[in-house]
């Protein structure tokens, strides 16, 4: 059984003390442990950002990609091999700015992996700017006279975009997001988490104390997870009380259940022995 010296690598972490990055880094590594995965059947992929370090420090197969790229090699990867266990990590900016127009597709298409968000709502890595989750007013480098249209709603995008799977959870409360990511890497189609995870650098207004004292848990209330408009409702809950948990959550065949050729066999184990794609080459050339 994979434990947690495991998956240490010998990186030194670079993470601001306090950062909410490391909520989710023990959070994944112990679902990854009460999962019994395996590290040669799990790849983590990552994008630009803060997050993109997670890729260095747990002990796993890994992809570091190009910023708001994350869902484009995650799908291939499950595509190719769906014996793998793919989960993708990105940040706000890296997946609902640059990475926006992947993500309402990856969703619709239901591709077998986990995307989890580490959403902190400005863009750390560069040293504060206001990204589309940053609330209206926010001052920073790039908006000093506060930001002026609504914040990004993530959870109610996947939602209309028929996700199977849309929960969110709190890196200050690790074991809740750990049972959240369990859940999601069980589900079979597309998983998403969106992770609020204060940024303890340069987000001033969205701190562990601005959501302790805002958060409730969906699960402590009763929520139906099948109910897909109660979902929507709940998606905009935003103010004195903010829903943690899983919204939704009920399955659907996914991508690869409508493609013939290759729903009953894995890509990677297909002999390419009797393949002659010379007529191709001279249509192209």
């Amino acid at each position: 059984m994979v434990t947690l010296d495991d998956l240490k690598t010998p990186k030194t972490n670079t993470w601001c003390p306090g950062c909410g990055n490391f909520g989710i880094l023990m959070a994944f590594k112990k679902a990854l442990i009460e999962l019994g995965l395996q590290r040669e059947d799990t790849v983590l992929v990552s994008g630009i950002g803060c997050h993109g370090k997670m890729v260095n420090y747990v002990n796993i197969n890994g992809f570091h990609g190009i910023h708001g790229r994350v869902l484009p090699l995650a799908t291939g990867i499950n595509l190719s091999n769906p014996n793998l266990t793919v989960v993708g990590f990105a940040g706000d900016a890296d997946q609902y700015n640059e990475g926006w127009g992947h993500f309402a597709h990856a969703i619709r298409q239901n591709i077998d992996m986990t995307l989890i968000v580490h959403d902190n709502m400005v863009l750390g890595l560069t040293t504060g700017q206001a990204t589309s989750t940053s609330q209206q007013g926010f001052k920073s480098k790039s908006t000093p006279f506060g930001v002026i249209p609504p914040m990004l709603n993530p959870l109610a995008h996947a939602l209309v975009s028929n996700g199977s799977f849309v929960a969110r959870g709190f890196a200050g409360d690790m074991m809740h997001l750990k049972g959240l990511m369990v859940e999601a890497i069980k589900h079979r189609g597309f998983a998403f988490i969106d992770v609020f995870q204060p940024c303890v650098s340069f987000n001033y207004l969205n701190t562990y104390d601005w959501f302790s004292q805002r958060i409730y848990k969906l699960d402590e209330e009763g929520h139906d997870v099948t109910d897909r408009k109660k979902a929507l409702e709940k998606s905009f809950e935003w103010g004195d009380k903010i829903p943690i948990g899983v919204f939704y959550n009920k399955e659907r065949p996914t991508y690869q259940d409508s493609l013939p050729h290759v729903k009953d066999e894995n890509l990677t184990k297909l002999s390419t022995k009797n393949v002659d794609v010379t007529s191709i080459i001279k249509e192209m050339m």
